[in-house]
């Protein structure tokens, strides 16, 4: 059996700890009824830990034994902002997890979190010359704390090595799934995701909200919104850049220190969170959609959102539209 140690920190998101355990739980479950032995020896440990194990309705102690875990997963933190990342850091707790991760990559064995728990692994050390994912909204925070290391926000989930991390706080339930697959196999994921009712999803993208990420730059949120008011014109980068009051290379290094986005690349997903905005809460055609966020070409716009949606866009109509909600 795969020793999996649920390393809960005081504060940790009961969302996060509870995917954890149903997934591991459920995986064991299955394959029981399938006439196969559990896979996994579940641990939860951590200055959470009593606290969680009360909230799963969990009996057992944590294993106080010397055999060491093979997997360390960190529930996510939940955590907004550079302060409260801060506080983390230095907390008696946290610096106590981050010596066990430390400990456990050295050994061999693998660890993994979600969500904010990234920027724990981040102070630990153990994320040099690695790729890795984080939750979408801190990534400015991220890479301004943190500028050696490769942040990949698109991503959902990123296995390198024995660190495996995944993006904003639901996107624990794809960083379990993928866990599983990597220490039983990908068909007992898959029933896993099928009796919990799991959707696949492929990237963070669609549910960035670029005006969030705009707000940790002045320039940039001026220029986001200059656009998303001409988003039907043509413009270029250089008149984005002027709006902001930046020379274009200035624009671009303020862009990209605050999205981990070119210009170019930040406009285009700007077209498309309003398209994908525009098919969720209206009857538009397609064709239309596509003339409003400044596509001549239907085709082109429909390639996009196949690439960065993962879907294509007939998929992507709600059943009933609602109405927009204003922006405020």
């Amino acid at each position: 059996m795969k020793i999996v140690e649920i390393l809960v920190l005081t504060g940790a998101m009961p969302s996060s700890i509870t995917i954890t355990h149903d997934v591991l739980t459920t995986a064991n479950r299955l394959r029981r009824i399938a006439g196969r032995a559990p896979i996994f020896d579940i641990r939860i440990t951590g200055s959470g830990g009593r606290t969680a194990r009360a909230f799963l309705g969990d009996t057992t102690v944590a294993d106080a034994s010397d055999t060491p875990a093979d997997l360390i997963i960190v529930p996510g933190l939940g955590l907004t902002n550079e302060t409260d990342v801060t506080a983390l850091c230095t907390r008696r707790d946290a610096q106590a997890a981050k010596k066990q991760i430390v400990a456990a990559v050295a050994r061999g064995a693998e660890v993994a979190t979600a969500c904010s728990g990234v920027f724990l692994f981040a102070d630990a050390g153990i994320l040099a010359s690695r790729r890795v994912t984080s939750t979408w909204w801190l990534a400015p925070v991220f890479r301004a704390l943190h500028p050696d290391i490769a942040l990949d926000v698109d991503a959902l989930v990123v296995r390198d090595g024995p660190v495996t991390t995944a993006g904003a706080a639901m996107a624990q339930m794809d960083l379990m799934l993928a866990l599983v697959a990597a220490h039983a196999d990908a068909a007992l994921a898959r029933q896993c995701a099928r009796y919990l009712l799991l959707d696949a999803r492929r990237s963070q993208s669609r549910y960035m909200a670029l005006a969030f990420l705009a707000a940790a730059d002045p320039h940039v949120a001026t220029a986001e919104a200059w656009a998303r008011k001409r988003l039907h014109k043509d413009f270029s980068i250089e008149d984005m850049a002027s709006a902001a009051g930046l020379a274009p290379r200035t624009f671009a290094r303020h862009v990209e220190r605050a999205s981990g986005l070119s210009p170019v690349r930040f406009l285009q997903r700007l077209r498309i969170e309003v398209a994908l905005e525009l098919l969720e809460t209206t009857k538009l055609s397609f064709d239309e959609v596509a003339r409003r966020v400044g596509y001549a070409e239907p085709s082109t716009l429909r390639r996009i959102i196949r690439r960065d949606a993962g879907e294509a866009p007939s998929r992507l109509r709600s059943p009933a539209p609602r109405r927009a909600v204003g922006r405020g």
